[in-house]
């Protein structure tokens, strides 16, 4: 991936395919290639010129770990787009979703369509008590086993449907269990970003075409979230899909690509 100084800070992306611009952007503390592993290709194979990157707090793009604000992520994701000659096609997942909402709210300008998976324009009770846990074990130096972090991880972020085969389970706790490394300054800073009050009033000055998919299992940000956040904005469209948890656009690729490039093509 190149590195560029994009709103002041280097940032790290990698543009793939040609056509109209797509930009990806991902949740708290993964980085941007994860969505190589599916949505990329099938964007590119779509005829899309895609653009993933890493957001501020995942290196080799600056950490500023003294902190920052979604305004921050919002204005780099800006920077981007325009750096690249947008407007642009905007997807973000989770925290990546947030980046996208705030950016269709201020910079409609540079946003043609925009897909928020996991979308959310406030936090319930157990996000903001799930939140708090972390960061408490986070101060107190305290680190889980391996296999039980692998388990949490998998019961938080899958579906049930995607544990039922045992060798499929096995998988994906393999991929947990050998994945999480320390969090880093960077990454506890994004982890800071939790609390945000309530967005849902703000959007209803969106005019951007959305859509907000809810994904049904999804025990970090419930679909009902995701269905207030199409709500709230005018015009917007609200998908629901089955046997998805917070990680949806990996468990079932194939039907969320599905969802994506059929709303940025119109239909």
């Amino acid at each position: 991936m190149p590195l560029a100084t994009i709103n002041g800070i280097q940032l790290n992306y990698q543009v793939k395919g040609s056509g109209d611009l797509v930009v990806l952007i991902m949740g708290t503390g993964s980085p941007g290639r994860v969505w190589e592993l599916h949505q990329v290709p099938a964007l590119v194979a779509a005829g899309y010129r895609v653009c993933t990157f890493d957001n501020r707090g995942i290196a080799p793009t600056d950490e500023c770990a003294d902190g920052f604000t979604v305004e921050d992520m919002v204005a780099d994701t800006a920077a981007l787009i325009e750096h690249l000659g947008g407007p642009a096609y905007v997807v973000g997942t989770s925290l990546g979703a947030r980046v996208a909402q705030e950016l269709s709210l201020t910079r409609p300008d540079l946003v043609r369509r925009a897909v928020f998976l996991a979308a959310h324009g406030r936090r319930d009770t157990l996000q903001k008590y799930l939140s708090e846990g972390e960061r408490e074990l986070d101060r107190k130096g305290i680190v889980l086993p391996d296999s039980y972090r692998a388990a949490i991880t998998a019961v938080l972020n899958l579906s049930p449907a995607s544990l039922v085969d045992p060798m499929a389970a096995q998988d994906w706790l393999d991929i947990f269990a050998f994945s999480k490394g320390e969090t880093t300054p960077g990454v506890r800073a994004q982890q800071n970003l939790d609390d945000f009050g309530d967005r849902l009033p703000a959007y209803g000055r969106i005019t951007v075409p959305t859509l907000a998919v809810g994904f049904a299992d999804d025990r970090l940000v419930p679909p009902t979230l995701a269905a207030e956040v199409a709500k709230a904005i005018p015009g917007s469209r609200y998908v629901e899909l089955e046997d998805c948890g917070h990680y949806g656009y990996l468990e079932r690729p194939d039907v969320v690509n599905s969802v994506i490039l059929d709303f940025l093509s119109g239909s």
